[in-house]
């Protein structure tokens, strides 16, 4: 067996799964119908849907040649790639960007040209993992996508602007795949279970093994079927010799749980414990129990929480308990959320570690949170007075003669930039609304705060 022969399909574009494939092999989508989500991109009249449903030879033509499906893992990008060639007859190839070198794509261009030459067969070649291959190996694409000598489709979970090279990048029509809901994936798990391609109803999920199996699956799709199966298995197995063979057997939590080795997390998104939980946390890095945070952070992501609400509370931590004490912790905290929604999970729980780490063990002032609150409770009381003449806008027609400007002194003229002059209104002159601590950065700030209302006039 050579090379195409273990990577290619019948001619009608995909081998059929044996009996004994994974059933998230099994159950890969045979027409578009059957694709969770992605609504997005199957429209009529998508380049996608064209590419997958080519009307006639002129749509096929006007089809893109290439195709980049940027998304998570588990959301249908290989799915994608075996229904282009399965509902238009194309001959299927695909390669792994972890295993394939360039003489191995070279090869697969030459064979699929030589193809289209003799009998017009056309070729999908379907890259996983693209991110991974080397400028040389995506240069080696370019005379077959300009030259349609294939049809590329090519996979990626990270960003193509930064993972794939300009040239193949600017011939080739990105498509981005949306994170499945946990809808998606549980119509999904239902089809699986009552499917004659799947499990073919031998066993029934009880709803607190399917909410588990849900969180666990996190929006991939691959992997809640994978862990179906293996639950399925394990109740199959279970099963009493003497019960009849024709009763389904129950898959139920604690089923799940054996299966899988993992410890349902008791934890509600929607109620209670997603309160607790989430308050806990927020507590636990306020408290600067470094180990607590992480607790409560673990419990988070093994339920399935979102780990960019994870971020953002994360975000709010730094400024609200840490502030100036340790004005680094905001750009950690910032940092990580940005990190978080390019990467994804499961290697965000690394960076959302990273920036709790900081945040709980960093010197903690609340002093710009009580501040603003304070001269919000000024704001809102009705205590604002008017605005200083000299602190007025002075560049409209007129402004100066109302006294607008008048007498303004520029702070950068002044030693240590700071002009001893009045800011605040006439009604609030000498009311303090940040009182820095003597933690941390905070306290040099607090030394230089006090200097500086001492030149005002308000020390």
């Amino acid at each position: 067996m050579d090379l195409f022969d273990a990577v290619t399909s019948t001619a009608q574009g995909l081998p059929a799964p044996s009996a004994g494939a994974p059933l998230a092999v099994r159950m890969r989508p045979r027409t578009l119908a059957e694709v969770a989500g992605q609504a997005h991109l199957l429209v009529a009249g998508s380049p996608l849907r064209r590419l997958v449903e080519p009307a006639d030879e002129a749509a096929r033509r006007a089809a893109p040649s290439s195709v980049i499906l940027w998304g998570p893992p588990g959301t249908g990008k290989t799915t994608l790639a075996y229904l282009v060639a399965a509902t238009s007859g194309r001959r299927f190839v695909e390669l792994s960007a972890v295993t394939a070198g360039v003489k191995d794509v070279r090869a697969v261009v030459e064979d699929a040209r030589r193809r289209l030459a003799a009998d017009g067969s056309e070729t999908v070649l379907f890259i996983d993992e693209v991110h991974r291959f080397t400028k040389a190996q995506q240069d080696a694409l370019l005379p077959s996508v300009e030259n349609r000598w294939v049809t590329l489709v090519a996979a990626t979970t990270e960003n193509p602007s930064f993972s794939v090279n300009s040239p193949l990048l600017s011939r080739s029509l990105l498509l981005t795949l949306q994170p499945l809901t946990t809808d998606d994936v549980r119509s999904l798990v239902l089809r699986a279970v009552e499917d004659e391609r799947g499990l073919d109803a031998s066993v029934v999920l009880t709803d607190d093994a399917a909410d588990h199996l849900l969180r666990l699956a996190g929006g991939d799709a691959r992997k809640a079927l994978t862990i179906l199966e293996a639950a399925a298995g394990a109740a199959l197995g279970d099963r009493d010799p003497d019960a009849d063979p024709a009763e389904p057997a129950v898959v139920d939590l604690a089923t799940m749980e054996r299966a899988i080795d993992v410890a349902a997390v008791r934890y509600d998104r929607d109620g209670d414990q997603h309160y607790d939980v989430v308050s806990a946390f927020i507590k636990s890095m306020r408290g600067s129990d470094v180990d607590a945070a992480l607790h409560y952070l673990a419990r988070m992501v093994a339920a399935g929480e979102d780990p960019r609400f994870i971020a953002r509370r994360v975000v709010i931590a730094a400024s609200e308990e840490v502030g100036m004490a340790d004005p680094s912790a905001l750009q950690t905290a910032v940092a990580a959320a940005q990190a978080v929604a390019l990467i994804g999970m499961p290697e965000a729980r690394i960076i959302l570690a990273q920036a709790v780490v900081h945040v709980a063990t960093a010197p903690k002032s609340n002093a710009s949170y009580a501040g603003i609150n304070r001269a919000l409770e000024d704001v809102r009381a009705g205590r604002m007075g008017t605005v200083p003449p000299h602190l007025r806008d002075a560049h409209y027609a007129g402004a100066q003669g109302l006294g607008h400007g008048k007498g303004y002194v520029y702070a950068h003229d002044e030693p240590h930039a700071v002009a001893a002059q009045q800011y605040l209104p006439d009604e609030l002159v000498g009311t303090r609304y940040y009182e820095p601590s003597d933690r941390g950065f905070e306290r040099s700030v607090a030394e230089r705060v006090a200097r500086i209302r001492a030149i005002l006039g308000d020390g």
